[in-house]
């Protein structure tokens, strides 16, 4: 005990310099922080959305669209399997109607019995499932009908929701410095918390739109007959976007090419116009569909659609084999950039539907803010009357750690960047009451060595050495029930597991090493007779 490891004193010096600088940024003003040298700190707490005030939203996975959508990619499996066979099965009436894709065989007699076993293939479940895909149903006159069963659409909605957070994240939140709080609500809902922002509409035009961008062949169909609705099989009527289209086209349904092969969006500008444009850049595979579709339709027009609306729809005039592109039309350098911004991000698997938004005014954070510094200061007064009454020049140590503990746990929390929400503060104030439980299991073990006839030194060693145990495993099992509270927890409660888990390590790491380095040196200097508690 007389003797400190070096290490020791340099850990718990180093530890402590650290936290004090990054804890700093927290008692001064903005225009303080500013002004401090590039090599300190300057981030301080975030404050979570129920103190700094901000929007909520929850979405809802619109599982009508969802079916339609799937759908409507059942229907091109059944086609392509149906053309793929060998020999080759011939079948008409592609599409969807109602809550079933359809295709009907042109003979029925003759191909039926070979239809079927390629259906079946399609229904089997994904691998580890055991619920079938589709249920189909067919007709003598060669109709073959699929739809999607309640337990797959289940599941599909599930997955789309847990989908659509990282999507959400990346196009609210893409450099990761927000504290923005998004978690799956239910099987197919969504909870959105964006602290700082007071318009929830500005979460919505980032969130509302699907992003699926996809690229399709024009189809010249004259404007009097798109009007009444004639149109060549498998065409539909593309309506321009926003004010960046220009013109509705007459397309082909089925995509040649997905944004699922878009690596790299960016805005920039046309180097002969000088009009802003959206760059893109395509990954390996799209690179290799995007030339050859180029090189086998030169002279035709490509649209560029995103949400099923038309961006643009330049002629090809040769093959592009380079995997890049611009997508012109009329862009503000804002539009593009928010254009730019969602499509890296990716599309949403399906779309969301807000049924309920909330702001929360900063004004109430206030008011938590200030009572949760008064419980702080309380509960750290009767703290320190506690210890020194109970345990005279010990408790003072013990009161010296927890003040060092208080300035590490703030500036972990500014480290890491940190949300410090209402039930935050609550684990805040409940981590200052119980710093000093690990001291208190340290004295009273020095006691009862005391009372056993050990001398001072031999005591304190003693005190320190066997209370290690009954200190590691009881804040080992407070650390267990934080990680599950953060495991399961959203939103609030993992502010509280979050900053329940740093009081708990900060804590042990004062009342032990700082501590323990606190009664060395005073027992060096004072040589006692016997223990003063």
């Amino acid at each position: 005990m007389l003797q400190v490891a070096r290490w020791r004193v340099i850990l718990v010096a180093v530890v402590t310099v650290m936290g004090l600088a990054f804890a700093f940024p927290n008692f001064v003003p903005q225009s303080v922080r500013d002004s401090l040298p590039g090599f300190l700190p300057r981030q301080a707490i975030n404050l979570g959305l129920d103190l700094r005030g901000g929007s909520q939203l929850l979405l809802e996975v619109d599982v009508e669209e969802l079916r339609r959508q799937q759908l409507e990619n059942t229907a091109d499996q059944m086609a392509a399997a149906l053309r793929d066979a060998e020999p080759r099965i011939s079948y008409t009436g592609r599409g969807v109607v109602g809550d079933a894709a359809r295709v009907r065989l042109v003979n029925p007699a003759q191909d039926m019995e070979r239809a079927r076993e390629l259906m079946r293939t399609l229904a089997r479940p994904p691998q580890g499932g055991t619920d079938a895909i589709y249920q189909y149903t067919e007709s003598a006159d060669g109709l073959i009908e699929a739809r999607i069963t309640d337990q797959y659409l289940s599941a599909l909605s599930r997955q789309a929701a847990q989908q659509s957070i990282e999507v959400i994240r990346d196009r609210i939140d893409p450099n990761g410095t927000s504290e923005v709080s998004i978690a799956r609500q239910g099987d197919r809902r969504v909870i959105v918390q964006a602290p700082g922002v007071t318009d929830p509409q500005q979460l919505k035009d980032r969130i509302g739109q699907t992003a699926l961008m996809t690229f399709h062949l024009v189809r010249e169909v004259s404007p009097e007959e798109a009007a009444q609705g004639r149109l060549p099989p498998g065409t539909m009527v593309a309506q321009p976007y926003g004010s960046i289209g220009q013109t509705a086209e007459v397309v082909e349904r089925r995509a040649r090419l997905t944004g699922e092969h878009l690596s790299r969006a960016s805005p920039s500008t046309d180097a002969q116009t000088s009009e802003f444009v959206l760059s893109f850049q395509l990954d390996n595979e799209g690179s290799r569909i995007f030339c050859r579709i180029t090189r086998e339709y030169v002279n035709q027009r490509f649209a560029i659609l995103l949400d099923n609306q038309v961006l643009t729809a330049p002629r090809i005039n040769e093959p592009i084999c380079g995997g890049s592109g611009q997508i012109s039309g009329n862009f503000s350098a804002q539009s593009a950039s928010e254009l730019s911004l969602m499509l890296n991000a990716g599309a949403l698997p399906a779309p969301l539907t807000v049924i309920e938004e909330r702001t929360v005014d900063a004004s109430l954070g206030a008011d938590a803010i200030s009572s949760g510094a008064t419980a702080s200061i309380v509960a750290g007064l009767v703290t320190l009357v506690f210890m020194v009454l109970a345990y005279g020049l010990f408790g003072v140590f013990a009161v010296v750690a927890l003040v060092i503990n208080f300035v590490l746990l703030l500036g972990a929390m500014s480290m890491v960047g940190a949300a410090l929400t209402l039930p935050g503060i609550a684990g805040l104030i409940l981590t200052i009451a119980m710093a000093v439980d690990a001291n208190v299991i340290i004295y009273e073990r020095m006691r009862e060595e005391a009372a056993a006839g050990r001398g001072p030194a031999l005591a304190i060693d003693a005190g320190f050495a066997r209370a290690m145990i009954t200190i590691i495993d009881a804040n080992l099992t407070t650390i267990l029930a934080a990680m599950i509270l953060f495991q399961f927890g959203a939103g609030p409660v993992r502010g509280f597991a979050w900053t329940l888990s740093i009081g708990v390590i900060t804590s042990v790491f004062t009342a032990v090493l700082v501590t323990q380095l606190l009664i060395a040196w005073w027992f060096r200097i004072a040589r006692p007779k016997q223990l003063p508690i």
